[in-house]
């Protein structure tokens, strides 16, 4: 028997019942990713498996250096096929690391490999793979077709052109495409320097220009605007802990005044200013149906030398530690004060603050929207198998599982589509182990249409995309 089998983490017959009858077959709706929209614009042909399979991963760059690979095969300049050979050589060593699971998912679902990759079955498996990337079947759109993906959302920013989301809306691509919304650069008061670039962009793509908060506001609404109009209705924030060091706009407008002068914002100025900053893109949210995304808890650019010579995002970030309790708190009660809290997805990089944010979901559903406020599905180094049950045992404890939204790749690979794949096995085995265990009714017509509204239909209903 192969590896990757069919009953693949399935250990129970209820699982496999549950998988094969209700998830396996359910479109994908991958609403946070951070694919390229050029390369769907382009319908990006990838020229080789070192190409679409480590081009980025920052997760097999951190495996392959802790195997003892120099940097010019993860982000360097070594050949395609050393980078490959490189990474072959590590695979064995990802035993019971969630990397040897998806690897050998992804060579069965994407070029029907089932041998173990090795660097006895590099040359081989290189050679395959490379051949079936030749086909449209595996060029960016054949992909999304392939997996069928109904629709995703990329990360964008409002300073960015949105030229290649307008291409794909007018492209016959079955595939919808829609942005999201992450205006965290705006936070920027301590960097002057970033700032001013910054804002150079976003007079450019919004045609206001910004020497004043005010302008600031007009411009960010009018890109909030424009992002709508191609179909957005998420937004999202990358955030240490949430800001709630609330102040007034008179307070803003002189911390935002100082930073456009080229003097950087205190620590506490550039909270207040963020902070500020929040409650505004709430509003904006709340006003048009959005769906705000909160990823919290992430210790970005630990390696400083790394960083200054490699770049970000490139696999020198950790789980952090800090307490999120009190500021998201604040944050979320004053949006709802002012009865302007959008739906909300809270995610938190740190395990630790699954319950903490289960419960804390539970205090402003208020009977609007079935599973207004949501817990975000495991993400980042918590999106194996473990946290993924983690992340699903504390919604269940605490809130409604059935109203959960489900998986997303979080990924700039399209090599990632099996993580949903992975993740619906993981929830019908858990559901599958409840049912034998007595702790589930064995009434797959009831469990059954749980997971499969878990894989597809919940997050359909509850984003309001327009398609």
């Amino acid at each position: 028997m192969p590896f990757i089998h069919d009953d693949f983490l399935l250990t129970s017959a209820a699982a496999r019942r549950l998988y094969h009858e209700y998830a396996e077959d359910e479109p994908i709706l991958d609403y946070h990713c951070h694919l390229p929209p050029k390369d769907v614009a382009e319908n990006r042909r990838f020229q080789n498996l070192s190409e679409i399979w480590l081009e980025g991963d920052h997760y097999k760059w951190r495996a392959m250096r802790a195997d003892g690979n120099p940097e010019r095969v993860c982000t360097g300049d070594a050949a395609p096929y050393e980078k490959f050979l490189a990474w072959a050589r590590t695979v064995p060593n990802t035993l019971r690391n969630p990397l040897y699971h998806w690897t050998h998912l992804e060579l069965k679902r994407y070029f029907g490999i089932d041998e173990l990759l090795d660097e006895s079955t590099a040359a081989s498996i290189w050679s395959r793979a490379n051949q079936a990337l030749a086909g449209e079947d595996l060029s960016a759109h054949g992909i999304l077709r392939k997996f069928k993906v109904r629709a995703l959302c990329t990360t964008d920013d409002p300073a960015g052109e949105l030229a290649h989301h307008q291409a794909i809306a007018a492209s016959d691509l079955e595939t919808r495409v829609f942005p999201a919304f992450r205006p965290d650069p705006a936070f920027n008061v301590h960097q002057p320097a970033v700032l001013k670039e910054w804002l150079t962009r976003l007079e450019a793509v919004s045609g206001v220009s910004v020497t004043r908060l005010a302008d600031l506001l007009d411009a960010l609404r009018k890109r909030h605007d424009d992002f709508h109009k191609l179909g957005a209705r998420l937004s999202d924030h990358g955030l240490n802990c949430c800001y709630s060091d609330f102040c007034t706009h008179a307070v803003a407008s002189r911390i935002f005044d100082k930073a456009r002068s080229g003097k950087a914002a205190t620590r506490g100025e550039q909270a207040k200013f963020a902070s500020f900053l929040m409650l505004f893109f709430g509003r904006l949210d709340a006003e048009k149906g959005w769906t705000k995304q909160l990823h919290l808890g992430a210790r970005r650019a630990v390696n400083s030398r790394a960083f200054r010579e490699i770049g970000p995002d490139t696999g020198f970030d950790s789980i952090g530690d800090w307490p999120q309790v009190e500021a998201l708190a604040a944050y979320l009660d004053r949006l709802n004060d002012e009865n302007a809290l959008p739906k909300t997805i809270l995610y938190s990089l740190n395990p630790a603050d699954n319950y903490t944010l289960a419960t804390m979901i539970g205090n402003f559903q208020d009977g609007s929207v079935a599973g207004k406020m949501q817990l975000g599905s495991g993400w980042w180094f918590l999106d194996q198998k473990e946290a993924m049950e983690w992340q699903l045992n504390a919604l269940s404890n605490a809130g409604l599982l059935a109203r959960f939204i489900g998986m997303l790749t979080d990924s700039r690979s399209f090599m990632s589509y099996p993580r949903h794949e992975y993740f619906r096995r993981t929830l019908c085995n858990l559901l599958g182990e409840d049912i034998e265990n007595g702790e589930l009714p064995a009434d797959y017509g009831r469990v059954g249409v749980l997971a499969r509204n878990i894989c597809y239909q919940n997050a359909r209903d509850y984003l309001a995309l327009p398609f």
